[in-house]
């Protein structure tokens, strides 16, 4: 049975479902950030995915990174899989701009986390609706 690892439990609000993945956002309002989990049992990398799986993986990234790309603006999209902290298969989805606080570098371990105020969360959750619904 599929669980959601802890420390995204603890970082991520969950904003609804695709076929294979949970969508995440990840509770930082410096950035537009999701996280994609398949909701596959005792899965750490891409591979480990079926053919169908993984195609299916790709397809809601790509639908998930286009739609950030022009929901939010972003000058680039950032999306990785690194899973050295959290082994769990997932992979963050971050909208970026050339003038936000960490570019060019990436956005782990800069500053703490700023959360999302209620409003904040819901009009995230709002847009992501939208996607979700599409």
């Amino acid at each position: 049975m599929f669980t959601l690892h802890p420390q995204l439990q603890k970082d991520c609000i969950e904003l609804g479902r695709f076929d294979l993945c949970r969508l995440l956002l990840m509770n930082d309002s410096r950035y537009p950030w999701c996280i994609l989990v398949p909701e596959r049992e005792d899965i750490r990398e891409i591979y480990e995915l079926s053919p169908a799986d993984q195609l299916l993986l790709l397809d809601e990234s790509v639908r998930l990174g286009r739609y950030m790309t022009a929901e939010f603006r972003a000058h680039k999209l950032n999306v990785a899989a690194l899973g050295n902290m959290v082994p769990q298969l997932h992979v963050h989805h971050i909208a970026r701009y050339s003038h936000d606080p960490a570019w060019p570098r990436p956005v782990w371990g800069l500053d703490e986390a700023r959360p999302y105020d209620e409003e904040g969360l819901r009009a995230m959750q709002a847009r992501f609706g939208l996607l979700l619904e599409g």
